[in-house]
């Protein structure tokens, strides 16, 4: 097992009000898929990314607070608490430009297309965002190149 040698980006931690909904939602819509789940007197938690990232692994990690913990950070359980919003958002970035029109179908479907696709500038890409669960913005994109322009710069 490799061991941490510099520090590193690891993970995006969200508050959920239900959180089976929002791993169902997410595997359902993105590319991420459970990673692990935990349970302790704090509440319930999970881990997703994309299946068998392993040499950069990023976390999203969705926590489902009890009521004692939960008010500390201004949260009551049940209730959303939309934290990537209006514009604030994770983005993902897909191969195909029908890949962002077949997302935004699947959302428009569930009632949660927050964005319609459009074109945006060339930096940016083709779009569409989903709102979760609780109100988070999720978007979507192609032909945005975050990942290609790390790898020509980076790589």
């Amino acid at each position: 097992m490799a061991q941490l040698t510099e520090p590193r980006w690891t993970h995006v931690a969200l508050p959920v009000s239900d959180l089976d909904r929002s791993i169902e939602f997410y595997e359902h819509l993105t590319p991420m898929v459970l990673v692990t789940k935990n349970e302790d007197d704090t509440g319930r938690s999970a881990w997703l990314s994309n299946k068998g990232q392993v040499d950069s692994a990023f976390v999203l990690v969705l926590a489902e607070f009890i009521a004692e913990v939960g008010a500390r950070f201004g949260i009551e359980p049940g209730k959303k608490v939309p934290t990537l919003a209006p514009f604030a958002h994770i983005g993902i970035e897909l191969p195909n430009r029908e890949d962002v029109d077949e997302v935004a179908a699947k959302a428009r479907e569930m009632g949660n297309l927050r964005w319609e696709p459009m074109d945006m500038a060339a930096h940016i890409g083709y779009i569409c965002a989903v709102e979760d669960p609780d109100g988070n913005t999720i978007e979507f994109s192609h032909n945005q190149k975050v990942f290609s322009t790390i790898q020509e710069l980076w790589g």
